[in-house]
């Protein structure tokens, strides 16, 4: 059937997502040594302590990563010495202050020209596990909805995002296609969904997993000439 609607992984898949992150994490020391200076000094290693112990206690901040990024440094705030409400204040302009050093991002040079001529003719949505927003990024004009995994507490490769995604889509899983470069949460999580799973995959890495993604590509540019031959076979 003719493809209709194009759901996108972000993370690595529309920029590169490690340097940022890291850059993030760096701005985010430096304002809290400079703000909370109890707190400054303190190990990564705790925070990841902190943040299993939260995970054991709300389960279901699992894929509510901001929600659980705030809480942990809520917690560590707290531990640090700070009253409640400081800690609340702290944890809440720290948590910005990551999120827009998150945002910081330089997507691959393909992505907007060739969201520009597939928005043309696809409805296009965006389907992430990660916090990034689109809207933040310039880039919303070109997608009719992002779903993200914390939004409604489900991640992928779970296939009710994907069905959720079909949904806001008005699509079908026949007739919609999601690319990513996760050979589980964005491949298996779209097939297991009924859609088509095309793997982004620019460093020409191996295919380890069982079932095979449905088309590979290294640069999105491929991605208008592919969908094109898919529709003309009406595969």
């Amino acid at each position: 059937m003719t493809i209709q609607l194009i759901t996108f992984d972000l993370d690595d898949t529309l920029w590169d997502t490690a340097p940022v992150i890291a850059s993030a994490e760096a701005v985010l020391r430096e304002w809290l040594t400079e703000h909370a200076p109890n707190l400054g000094s303190v190990p990564v290693e705790h925070l990841w302590t902190i943040r299993e112990r939260v995970l054991s206690s709300e389960p279901g901040l699992k894929h509510r990563i901001s929600a659980l990024r705030r809480r942990v440094l809520f917690h560590a705030l707290e531990e640090a010495g700070y009253n409640h409400r400081q800690a609340s204040d702290l944890a809440d302009q720290s948590f910005e202050v990551f999120l827009h050093a998150r945002h910081q991002i330089e997507v691959f040079p393909d992505v907007e020209p060739t969201l520009e001529i597939l928005a043309k003719h696809y409805a296009l949505g965006v389907v992430t596990n990660g916090n990034a927003d689109v809207r933040r990024l310039g880039l919303a004009d070109y997608f009719r909805f992002a779903l993200c995994a914390e939004d409604i507490g489900i991640a992928k490769p779970d296939a009710r995002l994907f069905h959720e995604a079909l949904q806001r889509g008005g699509a079908t899983a026949q007739t919609a296609v999601h690319i990513g470069d996760h050979p589980g949460d964005d491949i298996a999580g779209a097939q297991q969904a009924g859609l088509r799973a095309i793997w982004f995959n620019p460093a020409g890495k191996m295919w380890e997993a069982q079932k095979a993604p449905d088309a590979e590509i290294r640069s999105l540019t491929e991605l208008p000439a592919l969908l094109a031959r898919w529709n003309s076979a009406r595969i």
